[in-house]
């Protein structure tokens, strides 16, 4: 019998949930959508859609099922537009490149021989080209201890010093240091928003193969490999039994419905996952699925408001948002570098698709992550035809 009422426990590991995925990655969705050509109000736009259809997922999902059903925005993804050239087309063409991605993860779902693709990428390559994409964001803080010292040390400090009590609210701590730094900075200057509260906007898509095959493309991959195929390993590793193909096809139907407003890619959550799965959640974990629930409420209820946090971070320094970027994202990094180096006779390849996936080349209209998982991936076939 169904629970009319969450229990007082996943409410609390709910709201948990919410500032850890919200706050610890709002800054890298930002960039993420600066990098594509967006203006401060289709960002805002992006960030708001963003935060509401991960959480009306996670909460459709984890009653539809049952489980503890964590959904997320992809911050590997976003990392990846960052780094990334802004479309010939504008924001219209990553738009379209955010459709593509969201097809093919719906496609991924419904078609087995497209999911049994995207598994089949090498860990140790997805992993190479994840950490390729987040080198240059994660140096940034430290360029900015250089050029703005008294407004990235403090952010950098009080990440690292919260780390050492909670990593999981370590970003969260430096977003409030941030956030007191441009309060300071702003002297006479009102910092707050016109409006709390604004409607999402509507950006008409423009499709073209160049955005497709080096926009679209890579978050897919990313975005699989980082997120939606880790996010049902947590869940079964704690017991539950979730069905991939329709899980990852929910996931692409919110990105489709999502993009033409400014979202990149809604996925299923690894991190938050865990929270939600694990005994903190409830010792019942026949009821656990309340707390992915609640999450999904509370990103909800950010997402409202997403406006009026764009707002307040277009008053800071654009160095301190890339220290704040960059510092949510270094236990990121960490873990991919381990697991892109992990298997010694797969190594060189993955070293390769690290290099150039750091480069940040163009060619022919295509990123430098097409090139590295391409050169990598050819690498890793010789490699392995050769031994």
């Amino acid at each position: 019998m169904t629970r009319a009422f969450p229990p007082m426990q996943t409410i609390s590991t709910g709201l948990v949930v919410a500032i850890v995925g919200f706050f610890s990655s709002f800054p890298i969705v930002l960039q993420g959508l600066d990098a594509m050509g967006a203006s401060p109000e289709e960002a805002a736009s992006g960030l708001m859609t963003a935060a509401i259809a991960m959480g009306l997922a996670a909460i459709a999902l984890s009653l539809r099922y049952k489980l503890p059903i964590s959904v997320a925005w992809s911050t590997p993804g976003v990392a990846l537009l960052a780094v990334s050239a802004t479309p010939v087309e504008g924001f219209s063409g990553a738009i379209g490149a955010f459709l593509c991605a969201g097809a093919l993860t719906v496609v991924a779902g419904l078609w087995k021989p497209l999911g049994r693709l995207a598994a089949a990428i090498p860990t140790t390559l997805a992993q190479a080209m994840l950490a390729g994409v987040l080198m240059p964001l994660c140096i940034l803080p430290f360029k900015a201890a250089v050029e703005i010292p008294w407004q990235a040390l403090p952010v950098i400090l009080t990440w690292f010093i919260a780390g050492r009590f909670n990593r999981l609210f370590a970003v969260p701590a430096a977003v409030i240091a941030a956030a007191i730094i441009v309060i300071l900075n702003a002297g006479d200057t009102t910092i707050m928003p016109e409006r709390l509260i604004a409607a999402p906007i509507w950006a008409m898509p423009t499709f073209s193969l160049a955005s497709a095959i080096g926009i679209g493309m890579p978050l897919f991959i990313v975005t699989m490999a980082t997120q939606n195929i880790p996010g049902i390993a947590v869940m079964r590793s704690f017991g539950f039994t979730p069905v991939p193909g329709k899980l990852f096809s929910a996931v692409g139907g919110a990105s489709l419905l999502s993009a033409p407003f400014g979202a990149p890619a809604t996925c299923l959550a690894a991190i938050t996952a865990a929270m939600c799965s694990n005994q903190d959640s409830h010792p019942d974990p026949a009821l656990r699925y309340w707390s992915a629930i609640m999450g999904g409420v509370f990103y909800c209820l950010f997402g409202v408001f997403a406006v009026a946090i764009t707002g307040f971070a277009a008053h800071a320094d654009p160095l301190l948002m890339g220290t704040l970027a960059g510092v949510a994202l270094i236990g990121v990094l960490a873990n991919a570098i381990h697991a892109a180096l992990e298997v010694v006779a797969e190594r060189e390849a993955a070293i390769l698709t690290f290099a150039i996936t750091a480069s940040g080349i163009t060619v022919f209209g295509l990123g430098a992550a097409v090139w590295g998982l391409l050169a990598g991936g050819i690498a890793y076939l010789v490699t392995n035809w050769l031994r």
